[in-house]
């Protein structure tokens, strides 16, 4: 999940150097979150979301393939 994630922010940004992501256990969900380079914040997260929004879709579905829940926390 992670290199979905990672995958996705690479290609939206113009700085792919800075994309990391970090994934850790929170009770019974898997929290992955995604670190930006802050000039690039606005291209994740989107027009009032949509682009976050679209990416914790994806992240969900996968995620319920995998019977596992995941959410998506984007650090600014």
């Amino acid at each position: 999940m992670e290199e979905l994630i990672e995958f996705v922010a690479k290609s939206l940004v113009d700085d792919a150097e800075a994309v990391n992501t970090h994934v850790y256990n929170r009770g019974d969900q898997t929290v992955v979150e995604l670190e930006v380079a802050q000039a690039d914040l606005g291209k994740v997260i989107g027009r009032q979301g949509r682009t976050a929004r679209a990416m914790r879709t994806l992240l969900a579905a996968a995620g319920h393939k995998s019977r596992r829940r995941y959410t998506l926390d984007i650090v600014d």
